[in-house]
């Protein structure tokens, strides 16, 4: 979902065909923690999948709203239409704005989607408030990553979705709000504290029909 027009910057050490030449300790301590920095980070991207537990379908009733399903359909459903999207993300303050194609709407939507509480697990682990053009969802256990779902609707029709999603143990804590509007726009706006890294805030919006 995310994009960015500056490359990282990878440090490999030992790998140089050319002969190395002396640096001061100023130097070799910026590249010390320059590799550091990037081991640490590709570490959380490596375990990060393993965290996730293996939740196997069952076929049976669904407890909770179909999330999954329904991103599923309206992914399907852009993928059809195949418009331009005009996407605006902002990275700590940075701005960077630009129509796209999305070329993987499945891979674009995976972060609501994955936010479906229907695991075997969970069924009794949500409080359902139901007003009639709206359902509430809420965790119990607060060790649950999705925290709340609010999905407003007018019959049938999904008018809006807001996810509230929080992880947090000792090595980072990350919070979410995805904001989904059908046909017309998807947010995520993220803030990531990580040990060593320090924080990270992000904000992507996609807006269709530009």
């Amino acid at each position: 979902m995310y994009w960015y027009s500056a490359k990282p910057r990878i440090t490999t050490f030992g790998c140089h065909a050319e002969p190395r030449r002396s640096m001061s300790v100023k130097a070799f301590a910026r590249l010390f923690f320059e590799g550091l920095r990037m081991t640490t980070l590709f570490f959380f991207i490596s375990v990060l999948p393993a965290c996730k537990p293996d939740i196997k379908e069952t076929g049976a009733a669904l407890t909770y709203f179909d999330l999954k399903g329904y991103f599923k359909n309206n992914a399907a459903q852009l993928t059809a239409h195949n418009k331009p999207v005009f996407k605006t993300a902002i990275h700590n303050n940075v701005t960077e704005s630009k129509k796209v194609t999305i070329d993987n709407w499945d891979r674009e939507l995976s972060l609501f989607s994955a936010s479906d509480i229907n695991k075997p697990a969970w069924k009794d682990s949500y409080t359902v408030q139901n007003t009639g053009n709206a359902i509430f969802y809420k965790a119990k256990n607060p060790e649950l990553e999705t925290k709340e779902i609010t999905i407003n609707k007018d019959g049938n029709k999904v008018k809006w979705i807001i996810i509230i999603n929080h992880t947090k143990n000792l090595l980072y804590e990350t919070k979410e709000k995805l904001t989904y509007i059908p046909d017309s726009m998807y947010r995520v706006e993220k803030t990531q504290q990580v040990r060593l890294l320090g924080m990270n805030k992000y904000d992507i919006k996609g807006v269709l029909n530009q």
